[in-house]
């Protein structure tokens, strides 16, 4: 069974039950916004539907770099694997957002909410809160079909966008070369367990079961099996909203689709996409498929990086990031 795009490994788990803006902030050289220095101290936001969400501020409350905002993925996942992002709350504040479900953030009231579209609505809300008239925004994984979203539907609000690891499921189409890539390894100590794991994924329902499953085929997901890998996947099991996934793309049909793929044809910001050539989760020909969806961006493989690139080689993603984010 190849690994599904979007979704993480645990895709092959079924659905278990279970403010007004300020004046501009977020270009270069600006100091973020007095709502985001005072953050710590008022960690929920309200959103379009007066849902209360919940975020975290990483980093130095005193920067002068306008803050990052970041999404996780999964879907469904609790916002906290993606911890400092390999560094990159050293010099400016990360602004994290658990999506609805996940974190310290309430199950949706209507499971119509889980879909991405309305999470990117969480994220203006967000936005507003933090007085940002136009910020930086990275999304991992289907946190970056959540930021493609946003920015198809608010083009000016953006300065930078990241996309890191994105699946291809908006733009139409799976590429195989996860499944290519993961064959590759089959050299390597891990494999056999976690060739069987994925297929056995397929049919597990209990819940015990598939957290063992998930982290005997987890070496998929990262360049190499050492301590950081095994310590960071050890945690996806208990971080996964089963009802926040199957909701990801709920009511989303195919002129939903196209309109948002019309949107992306309109955001004029800077487009990053980053791929890791040893990603057996999402591939890398998926990346190459969501840079061409936007007038420009620009594609960057990084070499024997999976699909977590800050917990592999954080020395390579942390500065890839950083430099795209400082450019002019």
């Amino acid at each position: 069974m190849r690994p599904c795009p979007e979704a993480g490994i645990a895709s092959a788990v079924g659905p278990t039950p279970r403010a007004a803006p300020a004046a501009r902030r977020g270009a270069r050289g600006t100091r973020p916004s007095r709502a985001v220095r005072q953050a710590v101290r008022m960690p929920y936001f309200r959103t379009y539907d007066d849902a209360e969400l919940h975020y975290r501020v990483l980093g130095p409350a005193d920067s002068a770099r306008p803050p990052l905002v970041c999404l996780a993925g999964g879907p469904g996942r609790d916002a906290a694997y993606l911890a400092d992002l390999g560094g990159l709350a050293r010099h400016r504040q990360l602004i994290v957002p658990d999506h609805r479900g996940t974190g310290a953030s309430p199950a949706a009231a209507d499971p119509a909410r889980y879909a991405f579209p309305h999470l990117a609505a969480d994220v203006e809300a967000l936005r507003a809160h933090l007085g940002l008239e136009r910020f930086a925004l990275l999304g991992h994984d289907a946190g970056a079909t959540v930021a493609q979203a946003y920015a198809a539907a608010h083009p000016e609000r953006l300065t930078r966008l990241v996309l890191v690891c994105p699946g291809s499921r908006l733009q139409g189409e799976l590429p195989d070369d996860a499944q290519e890539i993961f064959t590759s390894r089959m050299h390597e100590e891990w494999w056999p367990r976690a060739s069987v794991a994925v297929q056995e994924l397929a049919e597990a329902s209990d819940l015990a079961q598939v957290r063992d499953l998930l982290y005997a085929a987890a070496p998929l997901a990262y360049g190499r099996w050492d301590e950081p890998q095994r310590a960071h996947a050890a945690t996806e099991g208990e971080q996964l909203g089963p009802v926040p996934r199957a909701g990801f793309w709920q009511g989303v049909d195919e002129p939903t689709r196209e309109a948002l793929l019309a949107g992306l044809r309109r955001v004029d910001c800077p487009v990053l996409v980053v791929t890791g050539d040893r990603d057996g989760v999402v591939g890398m020909r998926a990346g190459e498929l969501v840079a061409a969806a936007f007038p420009s961006a620009e594609v960057r493989p990084l070499h024997l990086v999976g699909h977590y690139p800050w917990v592999d080689e954080p020395d390579l993603f942390r500065p890839l990031v950083e430099e795209f984010l400082r450019a002019s």
